[in-house]
């Protein structure tokens, strides 16, 4: 499933002191920073896929808690309400890209060491997941089907099939809710699908290897990340098709646009022989690279506060999840979460 094969900050003295809190509690600490995190609140969620658990760091302390899971999750997506985290991922007695069962997992996300409100068999080769505006259902890519699949919330089950490119990976619904974009990474080309119908209704050629997509908040834009030539493809959404590429790290993954519009982060993840560990910075309005930032080895996933001033990336190689600041442009607090971490999803206070 990972891209590798294609198929808070804490002075030294408050760090110590958080460790014995965590232990008790069974959690454990951010590492020691010397800058201090703007008062951002909420939870970012990882998934961990290579650990087959779900971590979950609380903002303001800096706390994280990990939690195993029945599955090798390789995507998390908090839904719109807030108070459900759903993930993706190949079942336990499946192995590590050995086919199998594929699972959705629903869990409440004010306290993720409850058991699962529900576990929903997908698959055979589930990728990323989000939902529709009203989080009643979910989509899931599913790269051995070349589908989307529809999950009802509700029955708990699969309740229709969209197909769509070669090996789908990341989709994301636009912000007026109408739409699913659908990076294909072996057809080269990205999926429109209607959410009203649910039908695919456009093809939109990109470039090699596209992995996953992200609008701007106006929906007028759209992000692809194409792993195979370490680009960054924008999508003009009313004429759907590419109107320029930009050059970023090596073999890009996740994009997400902050809130406020002015910027897209982009995860260069590099390979498994030679990891990237850069976040590429494009300032939307001048659609230009405007920062590198460090951040750890394998850099995957990307999640933004909604407040525009924190994005949070999962590092796969070093198990750990890095905080920027948006203002200051730079690395600010590193936490260490479960191992493999792929899928990572914020959730603001409600």
């Amino acid at each position: 499933m990972s891209i590798f094969s294609p198929d808070c900050g804490f002075t030294r003295r408050n760090t110590v002191l958080l460790i014995g809190a965590a232990t008790a509690a069974g959690m454990r600490p951010a590492a020691a920073t010397a800058a201090s995190m703007p008062p951002t609140t909420g939870t970012v969620f990882t998934a961990d896929e290579k650990g087959g658990s779900i971590s979950a760091i609380d903002i303001p302390s800096g706390r994280v808690r990990t939690v195993p899971l029945s599955i090798m999750p390789h995507n998390a997506q908090v839904a719109p309400d807030g108070r459900t985290i759903l993930l993706v991922g190949m079942g336990m007695e499946a192995g590590h890209g050995a086919g199998g069962a594929g699972k959705l997992i629903v869990l409440d996300a004010l306290d993720v060491t409850r058991p699962p409100r529900a576990e929903i068999a997908i698959g055979p080769h589930p990728a990323h997941v989000v939902t529709d505006p009203a989080g009643s259902r979910a989509f899931i890519t599913d790269s051995t089907r070349n589908a989307v699949l529809v999950v009802d919330l509700a029955a708990g089950k699969v309740v229709r099939e969209i197909p769509v490119g070669l090996y789908p990976h990341g989709l994301r619904p636009s912000p007026d809710g109408r739409e699913l974009y659908v990076a294909n990474m072996h057809s080269a080309d990205v999926s429109v699908v209607e959410i009203a119908t649910l039908a695919e209704v456009g093809r939109i050629g990109a470039g090699n290897v596209p992995v996953q997509v992200g609008f701007t908040p106006d929906g007028a834009q759209v992000f692809v990340s194409l792993n195979g030539e370490n680009k960054v493809a924008i999508i003009d959404r009313a004429r759907r098709q590419v109107v320029a590429k930009l050059t970023v790290g090596r073999n890009p993954v996740q994009v997400q646009a902050t809130p406020d519009g002015r910027f897209v982060y982009v995860a260069n993840q590099g390979t498994a022989a030679s990891p990237d560990e850069t976040v590429s910075v494009i300032d939307v309005a001048r659609r230009k690279v405007v920062a590198t930032i460090r951040t750890g080895r394998g850099a995957h996933g990307v999640t933004v506060s909604d407040d525009s001033r924190l994005v949070f990336v999962s590092n796969i190689v070093d198990s750990t999840v890095t905080a920027i600041d948006t203002q200051a442009l730079r690395k600010i607090a590193s936490y260490k979460v479960g191992a493999g971490p792929n899928g990572i999803s914020y959730r603001a206070i409600p």
